[in-house]
């Protein structure tokens, strides 16, 4: 979930840590190298191994190879972390005291090569240890004194020195404490930062690639730093990666556009046709940052969707007025068609009074028709969808539609998978068959077969495709535009909203209406969604 995406994880050990210790390990390499080196080519060299030279070279040569087994541990990370960093100064402690013994003990100056380990192994461990491997020097710095004050006969005066450098390392154990403290904090702080800004930065991808219209980012070079899909499919592929793309040489129309606003901010609306797609959009600006100078973000619309959602509120609040409209006249026409009835039903009428009162009634019913149209559009939205086995509602349907209008049984042809299923209103799906075949039965040639009913998975996909086609003239390329229309019919006893109604249905159970073009008669295609078992 993006919930749990957003959240800082704990990490595993850095792999800078790691990274240090092998620093380390190369200055012990550096330190035990020089002394055995040296040793090697020139002897004892006082104060280095001036007491004890074979002790010296020995502990040097020992120290080398303790180095170079801390490179191969280090490697395979062996054993964890701590543990090895501990072992290590342990090490450092042991080899430089007995160096500094083999030299003459305190008054050589080897035991401030203990300073480095210190130093090191405080900042290593982030000051934990530091301490701790202060008090293991000090104790070893002492205990190596009290051996040449009882064993040596040396000089007690050089407790003065022990204990100062003592000291000594527990003020640089304490400094590297306070010193890693804060790093550690100035780390976490960042790593925090540096993860939230992260986590800003895809979220606003997401977002981006969320949005229905084109976004493009541009900087104030005008290079383009983010973009979505919908920004690619209004202007086109470009040639060069997006990462390295300059808007002005991407679009030069747009990128002069955005200098336009540059100089005119209140100027910030700008229509443009797109060569490469054929398109014509919108682009809009909006800047980034307090003073406009971080470049800007471009939104960038479709205008022929905008049209057509400005077209669909249109007609929304068109039969919204309809339909108020038809409420108000429904009781009027009532009133009009039972006075007409009335007066039919009146004696000693001649032929001219019962023509006219025929053609008033056949006109009442008409616009009653009318008016059910309209109050059946207003209430599409509400659709209760239901899972409907294909095969048997056709069956079901055919079945009651030839009886109703009286149509030989064979006119109907009916082609339907059994294990066919989708999502339906199943009130709305018979409005659409029923007046979608009425038609078909009024253009047909009323022969076996004239009307054929048809449904099929198209694939790739799962959508249902369910046709209803007639051997009639079908419909010329000319009307064909302005089919689903409302009021717009070619028959002088219809209301011009049957099919209009039948795509907003269709609409509503998120489901579409087409006319398809065929090689002879007229064909409606209803698709949807199929229901997988």
């Amino acid at each position: 979930m993006l919930t749990e995406w957003l959240q800082v994880r704990p990490r595993p050990q850095p792999e800078s840590y790691w990274r240090y210790l092998r620093y380390f390990n190369l200055f012990r390499l550096t330190l035990a190298g020089t002394f055995a080196v040296a040793y090697a080519l020139f002897g004892a060299i006082n104060p280095f191994g001036a007491y004890h030279p074979s002790l010296f070279y020995a502990t040097s040569i020992a120290y080398v190879f303790l180095a170079a087994l801390m490179i191969v541990l280090i490697d395979i990370r062996w054993p964890r972390f701590n543990l090895l960093l501990s072992a290590q100064v342990s090490a450092d402690i042991v080899f430089i005291v007995l160096l500094m013994h083999a030299s003459g003990g305190i008054q050589s100056g080897l035991g401030l090569f203990l300073l480095g380990p210190l130093v090191a192994t405080g900042m290593v461990s982030r000051g934990r240890l530091a301490m701790f491997h202060a008090a293991m020097a000090s104790i070893a710095l002492l205990l190596e004194q009290t051996y040449q004050v009882m064993v040596l006969e040396g000089s007690a005066k050089d407790y003065l020195q022990t204990s100062l450098t003592s000291m000594g390392f527990f003020a640089i154990a304490g400094l590297a404490f306070v010193l890693t403290k804060r790093l550690t904090v100035t780390e976490n702080l960042a790593q925090k930062q540096s993860i939230d800004l992260a986590n800003l930065a895809q979220v606003n991808q997401l977002v981006i690639q969320g949005m229905q219209d084109g976004v493009l980012v541009v900087d104030e070079q005008g290079r383009v730093r983010q973009h979505n899909g919908e920004a690619e499919k209004l202007l086109g592929k470009p040639s060069a990666v997006w990462s390295r793309l300059i808007l002005n040489n991407y679009f030069p129309a747009l990128s002069e556009c955005l200098q336009r606003w540059h100089t005119d901010p209140s100027n910030d609306r700008f229509e443009l046709s797109v060569p490469a797609t054929g398109k014509r959009i919108q682009a809009s600006f909006t800047a980034i940052g307090w003073d406009e100078v971080l470049g800007a973000v471009i939104f960038l619309e479709d205008l022929s969707l905008m049209q057509a959602r400005a077209q669909q509120n249109k007609l929304a609040a068109l039969g919204r007025l309809t339909a108020n409209i038809a409420h108000e006249i429904r009781n009027p026409l009532s009133a009009i068609n039972h006075a007409t009835e009335l007066l039919q039903e009146e004696p000693g009428k001649d032929a001219t009074q019962a023509r006219l009162l025929q053609i008033i009634h056949d006109n009442t019913h008409r616009l009653d028709r009318m008016v059910q149209d309209v109050l059946q559009l207003n209430r599409r939205d509400r659709a209760t969808p239901e899972t409907l086995h294909l095969g048997e509602i056709l069956r079901q349907f055919t079945e009651q539609f030839c009886q109703t209008e009286k149509i030989p049984a064979k006119v109907v042809v009916l082609d339907v998978a059994n294990d066919l299923t989708v999502r339906f209103d199943r009130h709305h799906l018979d409005q659409v068959l029923w007046n979608l075949c009425r038609n078909a039965w009024r253009y047909c040639r009323r022969q076996d077969g004239s009307i054929r009913l048809r449904a099929a998975v198209a694939l790739p996909g799962n959508v249902v495709q369910l046709d209803v086609a007639d051997d009639g003239p079908g419909v010329a390329e000319v009307l064909r535009t302005q089919l689903f229309e409302p009021f717009f019919t070619t028959d002088s006893t219809g209301t011009g909203l049957g099919l209009y109604i039948a795509r907003e249905l269709c609409e509503a159970n998120g489901a579409t209406l087409d006319y398809i073009e065929a090689p002879q008669g007229g064909q409606f295609r209803i698709s949807t969604e199929g229901v997988m078992d």
